[in-house]
């Protein structure tokens, strides 16, 4: 048998409310035995049960909205299913995923569930009898419902064996992994006491325990005491596991199920069924029963199945070994769980080979001698065992009423190479690695709920490195429709963020949740905004951007005989140098564009200013690196050729201001118009000295710009002359790029040698340019791609871009990784799934665990004496619509819908159906994805509407079909129909 790899781990218990608490009771000796609860049955109307038990605290409590079922279905759901399904979603993010990306995949689903004692209590009054009872009454909907409401394709089964259902759902989930009929398995097992029904058999089988208390293996071991309990793993091929770098608790290495057949009766249990399970377990693990340190046992306490199961355990465990197998069982803790009792004591074994001690247990003070546990080669764990170095192994029985028997073997996870470690500089920078750290929730409400689960979660951690941390969040937190990022270092400030935005004061968590990807546009800043040492801190932090500055790099180093990027980060002074500025300038974009392209954001449109129009025609698709690298590096070198004294001043006022200064200085000219009032003109030094003057003292605001030369000028004239001369290998753009030459968006016009020629020497039409890009592709996020921030500043000012969030990863000379981190949190928040991974250097790209889901508690389902309401056809008198010649009445609503009788009749009948409250069923709330509405469902708001609106008469299913967007789309349609029958 192959390994499978245990990689996730849920579950609830009596006295433990998840694996951390459940671990926790263990390892103190606690246990969760309790009165038995007035909401289960009244104990002293039956004193042959007793009156205590394993009850979970809450176990009625249920987030439909979360899982989209109505409140209606909810309350005819068997609980058992509702334990499932929160189970299910949190045991997935512990294996390290997204529940929502195994959507559609062929994840399969295996659930042991004893009974239907939700279907016998709630189906045997035939007058309540409803389609919703009928399938939320059903044991075999266990595993569907899990596989239904998270779109898993792959075998979904529920499995009945009595005590051993979810260990040998367990079995059936690793072969199915092993035979390539899935790649991810959840399988596991659930268990409620709704009634005191069983526990009156196991009574007059003389099986139950007078205190309720199961006591395994003790002397004063008298029955069994039932309890609750929810448990799943999640379970993958040990290779894929390891491949994908998952935590993994344990590895299953072989398991095997088999029956008693004929024996001495059918609910008694077997000696030599149990032998066999077990040795043939041991053979499919390959393994001799001397490896096996320890064996969680079936362990019920009754004295017939104490002493059955010790002297089958002796059978194949007396071999010549070091020391006795340990043998202990969990129902000590939390009583028989029953359908759930073999994935409890799987779940307890997983965790002793993770942590690398296994639990005492409990009762074992008072070992039973009858059981001769010494002479067998077994001994009870009285105190907690610590585990050796090494590979342990360790087995987990589970023996089913009826005789079909289950042992597997667990073996501890495999250890991994740790990264090497790093010291001075390059640990500095490992420990303050920045991250995006990263929460998401189906309402505003539940995303504070979850933000103040993770605050308190990271504190209660020691302040260090959050990177890896971040990551994990990236890769489980994401799935869900309303979102929180922060940028953080360190767990310290991970922490106070988490707060923050978790305070009901807090405007963050009140944004809303994005409808949609954001639309991004690229704008690429010109010369002018280089200095020495530009981008070094984003350098120095970012993998990603070094390996993209090192492209550019390699591509502009055969035309200038030297690295720019040694330049740029070297501080060297010569970057003001044309020769160098526009190389440096053009690498710079190109490294900041392509990484966040591999970071997931796509550009919806470019826009390049000047010589920003290089590195925007490469990310365009417009112009290869290797082509714009040396046309670039040319343009450099013809810049550098042409005289010195000319210049650059940007002037607070528009062209008509300026020309009669203009007219008046031959050899000056408009060289930008950045926007109505922002205008940046060119020419000779003494010629804007005098310009300078003239506006200065008219009280219009002049600043010099740091360049060289009068670029977008006449004075252009020979640099443009060579550039026309180049032989350009260029497309037309892939992307929408905005020119600043024309104006206007390119489409299939080709940026040639002729295209570059005129963009030297002629003026920059930034505003016109920037109008064209946000009506063509109406941008929700500008981003500036350059060293330090220009164009968003011009684009402030001209009022092009309103209600548009700007970003620059790399802002200026203290800018980090931070700002890029920053900038990929804004764009996840507004819409954006990154690619996630590109953001971590692979030293961060470790599993870290998260504190799991927190669901809403406030709704509960459970009524012990009815159970459900079916639903009933409405006895209230609803007015019909108003004939087309009538008044529009009145009485037809709440105030919300008074005026429109169709809508009010729409949001009456949906909130009698799906048992919504009226005020939730607002216009724009969709049927399947807001209300939780299925096909049956559609097929009652039929009867519900034909009855409340019979003016309507008749609608088919199939008419009302391509209405059922959402009510009021609903509502609509029947206007409509109304209005053409009355006519």
């Amino acid at each position: 048998m192959g390994d499978v790899a245990i990689v996730g781990i849920d579950c609830a218990f009596p006295g433990a409310a998840g694996v951390q608490a459940y671990w926790d009771l263990l390892m103190r000796g606690g246990d969760g035995i309790a009165p038995v609860p007035a909401q289960r049955w009244e104990a002293r109307d039956f004193p042959a049960v007793g009156g205590s038990g394993g009850f979970i605290d809450d176990a009625d409590v249920f987030d439909s909205d979360f899982f989209s079922v109505t409140p209606r279905e909810a309350a005819a759901m068997d609980p058992h299913h509702r334990l499932l399904l929160p189970c299910a979603w949190r045991a997935l993010e512990d294996s390290g995923r997204a529940p929502g990306d195994l959507a559609g995949t062929e994840t399969g689903v295996f659930v042991g569930v004893m009974g239907g004692e939700w279907g016998r209590l709630t189906m045997s009054d035939l007058a309540r009898v409803t389609p919703m009872l009928g399938s939320g009454s059903s044991a075999g909907m266990a595993a569907n419902r899990i596989s239904y409401h998270f779109n898993f394709t792959g075998p979904s089964l529920a499995v009945d064996t009595a005590c051993s259902s979810s260990l040998v759902a367990v079995h059936l989930a690793a072969g199915s992994l092993l035979s390539g009929e899935c790649d991810t398995a959840l399988a596991g097992g659930v268990n409620i006491v709704l009634s005191p029904s069983l526990g009156m058999v196991y009574g007059q089988l003389g099986l139950a325990a007078a205190d309720g208390r199961c006591k395994p293996f003790s002397a004063d071991a008298d029955g069994i005491g039932r309890s609750d309990g929810v448990g799943l793993v999640v379970l993958r091929r040990l290779a894929d596991a390891l491949a994908d770098g998952q935590r993994i608790y344990a590895v299953l290495r072989g398991s095997a199920v088999n029956q008693d057949g004929r024996s001495n009766g059918v609910i008694a249990p077997n000696r030599w069924s149990q032998q066999r399970v077990l040795n043939s377990a041991y053979r499919r693990a390959g393994i001799a029963p001397d490896r096996v340190a320890f064996v969680e046992a079936h362990g019920t306490g009754t004295v017939l199945g104490d002493a059955i199961e010790c002297a089958a355990l002796g059978a194949v465990h007396a071999v010549p070994r070091d020391t006795p197998c340990a043998i202990g069982s969990v129902k000590g803790n939390l009583g028989h769980t029953e359908g759930a009792a073999g994935i409890a004591g799987l779940i307890k074994t997983a965790l002793a080979l993770h942590h690398r001690i296994v639990p005492a247990s409990l009762f074992a003070d008072r070992e039973n001698p009858q059981l001769r546990l010494g002479e067998r080669g077994l001994r009870l764990l009285k105190a907690p065992m610590r585990l050796p170095r090494g590979e342990t192994l360790a087995g987990v029985s589970s023996f089913g009423m009826g005789g079909t028997n289950a042992h597997a073997v667990l073996g501890s996870a495999p250890r991994t190479p740790r990264g090497a470690g790093t010291d001075g500089a390059r640990g500095r920078a490992a420990r303050d690695a920045v991250g995006v750290f990263t929460v998401s929730a189906d309402t505003p409400e539940a995303l504070r709920r979850n933000l103040a689960a993770q605050a308190d979660a990271v504190a209660g951690r020691p302040r260090g490195a959050a990177a890896a941390l971040c990551r994990s969040s990236n890769l489980v937190k994401t799935g869900l429709p309303h979102r929180f990022a922060a940028a953080v270092r360190d767990t310290g400030e991970l922490a106070d963020a988490l707060r923050r935005a978790a305070a009901p004061a807090d405007t963050a968590a009140e944004q809303g949740r994005p409808w949609g990807r954001p639309a991004v546009a690229f704008l690429f800043t010109g010369q002018g905004s280089e200095y020495p040492g530009m981008t070094a801190g984003l350098h120095r932090e970012s993998p990603l951007y070094r390996r993209h500055l090192a492209e550019a790099d390699e591509a502009l180093a055969p035309y200038l005989g030297e690295s720019v990027r040694d330049l740029v980060l070297g501080g060297d002074e010569r970057v003001h140098r044309p020769r160098f500025a526009q190389p440096a300038l053009f690498a710079v974009g190109y490294a900041l564009a392509r990484t966040l392209t591999s970071l997931g954001v796509t550009p919806a449109g470019v826009l390049g200013h000047s010589l920003g129009e290089y590195a925007a025609a490469v990310t365009a698709g417009a112009l290869g690196l290797e082509e714009a690298a040396r046309l670039v590096a040319r343009r450099g070198a013809l810049t550098a050729e042409l005289p010195a004294g000319g210049g650059m001043i940007a002037t607070g006022t528009g062209p008509g201001e300026l020309a009669g200064l203009l007219a008046a200085e031959p050899g000056t000219a408009v060289a930008a118009l950045n926007g109505p009032s922002d205008t940046v003109v060119s020419g000779p030094l003494d010629a804007l000295e005098r310009i300078t003057r003239q506006l200065t003292g008219r009280g219009v605001r002049v600043r010099r710009l740091p360049v060289t030369h009068a670029f977008h000028s006449p004075l252009m004239a020979p640099a443009a002359a060579g550039l026309r001369t180049e032989t350009v290998r260029c497309a037309p753009p892939a992307v929408p790029l905005a020119s600043t030459r024309h104006g206007r968006v390119l489409r299939h016009d080709l940026m040639d040698a002729g295209y570059w020629a005129g963009q030297i020497e002629e003026p920059v039409l930034m505003d016109t340019a920037l109008a064209a890009l946000v009506a063509d592709v109406a941008p929700t996020h500008l981003i500036e791609i350059g060293p330090r921030g220009v164009l968003l500043q011009i684009a402030a000012r001209g009022g092009r871009a309103p209600a548009v969030e700007y970003l620059h990863p790399a802002p200026g000379p203290a800018a980090t990784g931070l700002e890029l981190a920053e900038a990929v949190a804004a764009l996840y928040r507004g819409g954006l799934d990154p690619q996630w991974e590109e953001l971590y250097a692979p030293g961060h790209r470790g599993v870290e665990p998260l504190a799991p889901y927190v669901f809403s508690s406030a709704r509960r389902s459970w009524d012990r004496e009815s159970f459900v309401q079916p639903a009933r056809p409405a006895t209230v008198t609803v007015p019909d619509a108003p004939h087309p010649a009538d008044g529009p009445g009145d009485g037809a609503g709440d105030g919300r819908d008074g005026d429109d009788p169709v809508l009010h009749a729409v949001v009456q009948a949906v909130a009698e159906v799906g048992g919504h409250p009226a005020e939730r069923v607002v216009r724009e709330a969709r049927f399947y994805e807001d209300l939780g509405f299925d096909s049956v469902m559609i097929m009652q708001l039929k009867n519900q509407v034909e009855a409340r609106l019979p003016r309507v008469g008749e609608v088919s299913v199939q008419e009302m079909l391509p209405a059922l967007r959402s009510v009021g789309t609903l509502a609509d349609f029947l206007s409509d129909v109304l209005m053409a029958r009355s006519s």
